[in-house]
């Protein structure tokens, strides 16, 4: 079974920072494509930013210039630096990884942003 641990969530203040952190179960090269989501209560599951195998990486207008999703192969891991964070980034962030058409889903870290 694929395991997706998210980590390195908390709170902070306006304009301040954070890395996330996804750690696979197995070599990261075992998929397609790795991707972070955002999704707050009620509303839809927003892809945040993903990086596939070859090194394509995507990110979402709302997060552009203050996001950087990154990979450590040797550690299986994927990150999401957080930059000039803002209140409409409070939610639940997760990291996703896709074999073929199959997705696989961490638990999820929380990022809060209040002063």
């Amino acid at each position: 079974q694929v395991q997706l641990v998210e980590s390195g969530g908390g709170l902070v203040q306006p304009g301040g920072s954070l890395r996330l952190s996804c750690r696979a179960s197995e070599n990261i090269f075992n998929f397609n494509k790795m991707a972070w989501y955002r999704q707050a209560p009620g509303k839809e599951r927003e892809l945040v930013a993903s990086i596939n195998v070859g090194g394509t990486i995507y990110y979402a207008d709302s997060v552009k210039g203050r996001f950087t999703i990154s990979r450590d192969n040797a550690k299986n891991t994927v990150y999401l630096q957080i930059n000039s964070l803002r209140s409409e980034d409070t939610t639940d962030y997760y990291c996703s990884a896709t074999i073929l058409s199959r997705y696989y889903w961490g638990q999820g870290t929380q990022v809060t942003v209040s002063s």
